[in-house]
């Protein structure tokens, strides 16, 4: 079976936790199965597809469009995915075509934007949701990332439960090798305090004010830094100012760092916390669990459904019961011994080999609707 995969929103290390979802399923669906996979995607993004260990086992179609006007892709999707000899189309990234000429599937990661239309401009929210609502009527099933992210689908868009798949994902951050701990800290100006780690893009839903006030309330016996990695955006010079404003040169903004380093971060942190006020999976948690870190998080949307038992949770607006939680991870040595235990535990439950079985059941169910 000859599958597309449409990738053209995709703009390398700019897209989040969906563009991670994209790179990951393709090798899986490549091991689970003997389809020929097309990958449509922007000329801008072909090199570092190129570059994937399974960059030369799939069929690479350039779409000449500018990656980073969402406009553009947009029309693009809308005109210039028919006629690639294809028998299925599977938009990865949310929006879809109206006609696509074969059956789609559509995996809708989240329905932030009407929840915190604020995370998007006003203009870019209602064409975002006139494209979801769009891809929602004109495939013939909706993956899902998450159970909370079903209930939204339903809710907000309409559709049916029957016509949904929930396929959870695996981690997304590959596991490292060796790493010098004291030569990281000193890349990253962490000097010798405790590390809590947060990994999350910096716009309104994911919270971080809150937690930069929570994280100043503490008073613990080693005063610890908070991490802050990832791509500058629209809002990070607000949280940059309050950052200063709370905690003066205890919160790090590290900027975009590459797997390796985050990795190493991941590993030296003493815990690490997650504000978001909704996810559609929570890829971060995940990626925490994995590696045996103590992990506080928000007890929002999809976010139990990944940390399980192995997580402490809190309220994401009760600032003083996220310091209560941190506090916690940072002083209590015998309840960090137990979350490093259950975190790996409850990570076995995900993988990408389950996203691709449930990904290609879905594909099944859409050739064989009528």
């Amino acid at each position: 079976m000859r599958v597309g995969l449409n990738m053209l929103h995709l703009v390398p290390g700019e897209t989040g936790g969906s563009e991670l979802y994209a790179r990951r399923l393709v090798p899986a669906l490549l091991e689970a199965s003997d389809l020929s996979i097309t990958v449509l995607a922007p000329k801008a993004a072909l090199d570092s597809l190129i570059a994937e260990p399974w960059g030369r086992e799939v069929t690479l179609v350039s779409i000449s469009v500018d990656a980073r006007s969402r406009v553009r892709r947009a029309l693009a999707e809308q005109t210039r995915l028919r006629g690639h000899g294809l028998d299925l189309l599977h938009n990865v990234f949310t929006t879809a075509p109206a006609f696509p000429g074969v059956p789609q599937v559509t995996t809708i990661h989240d329905l932030i934007y009407k929840r915190f239309p604020q995370t998007h401009s006003g203009l870019r929210s209602k064409g975002l949701g006139a494209l979801t609502w769009v891809a929602a009527r004109r495939s013939r099933r909706i993956i899902a990332v998450s159970e909370a992210t079903k209930a939204d689908i339903v809710r907000f868009l309409g559709v049916p439960r029957g016509r949904i798949d929930v396929t959870y994902e695996g981690p997304a951050l590959p596991l490292g090798g060796g790493f010098d701990e004291a030569e990281l800290r000193e890349r990253l100006g962490l000097g010798d305090a405790p590390i809590v780690l947060t990994v999350s893009a910096k716009l309104p839903h994911k919270n971080l004010e809150r937690l930069f006030e929570a994280f100043a309330r503490l008073q613990v016996e080693h005063a610890p830094v908070l991490v802050v990695p990832g791509y500058g955006t629209f809002h990070e010079p607000a949280l940059r100012a309050r950052a200063a404003a709370l905690a003066p040169g205890r919160i790090r903004f590290t900027g975009w760092l590459d797997d390796s380093v985050l990795d190493g971060l991941f590993r030296i942190a003493t815990c690490f916390v997650f504000p978001s006020l909704v996810e559609g999976f929570g890829l971060p948690v995940l990626d925490a669990l994995v590696r045996g870190v103590p992990v506080g998080s928000s007890n929002s949307s999809s976010l139990p459904e990944v940390g399980g038992d192995a997580v402490l949770y809190f309220d994401p607006t009760d600032t003083v019961g996220m310091s209560t939680v941190l506090t916690r991870l940072l002083e209590d040595a015998e309840l960090r011994a137990r979350l490093r235990a259950a975190g790996p535990r409850r990570a076995e439950k995900f993988s990408w080999a389950s996203t691709a079985k449930g990904t290609l059941a879905s594909y099944d169910r859409a050739l064989a609707a009528s």
